[in-house]
């Protein structure tokens, strides 16, 4: 199985929910990250992202920014957005149903339904990414243990 994370630039919190979510899956899962925007192509994810990361033993530092592209949508299995926004910009990218049926947000696929927006930490600091981190740790962990039941069945 092959999931893509996605949020705007790629340098925050999709760095963060691939490195996290690699943690959580078996080897033969693909985990990636992309943004809907290319102004960090080929950036490191922010050096905060990384601090974070290397805080709870994920190494997300060798990651490089990349913008998603018309292969994704045939590549993936899933394409978890972190907010609605990007969730907007993804859909508007899907060229068929199918395509649209792999798309849904990260916190909603991990059934939280009260906040479905993964805050965007740029603006914030060091205590902003360690929110998002806790927020997505725990929504990997709902959605690896949901994929790891569905893909072996």
């Amino acid at each position: 199985m092959k999931i893509l994370m996605v949020c705007l630039g790629n340098i925050c919190r999709s760095p963060l929910a691939e490195g996290i979510m690699q943690t959580k899956l078996p080897q033969d899962f693909l985990v990636d990250s992309a943004g809907t925007i290319s102004m960090h192509e080929g950036e490191h994810p922010d050096k905060r992202a990384v601090k974070t990361a290397a805080n709870h033993d994920v190494d997300i530092s060798k990651q490089k920014s990349r913008p998603i592209t018309r292969s994704d949508f045939e590549i993936f299995d899933k394409i978890y957005c972190m907010d609605a926004s990007v969730y907007k910009d993804v859909i508007s990218k899907a060229q068929t149903e199918e395509e649209r049926e792999k798309i849904a947000l990260f916190l909603e696929a991990a059934g939280e339904y009260n906040n479905t927006e993964v805050p965007d930490p740029y603006w914030g600091g060091m205590e902003d990414f360690e929110k998002v981190f806790q927020l997505l740790d725990n929504g990997c962990t709902k959605i690896a243990n949901h994929l790891k039941r569905t893909s072996h069945s």
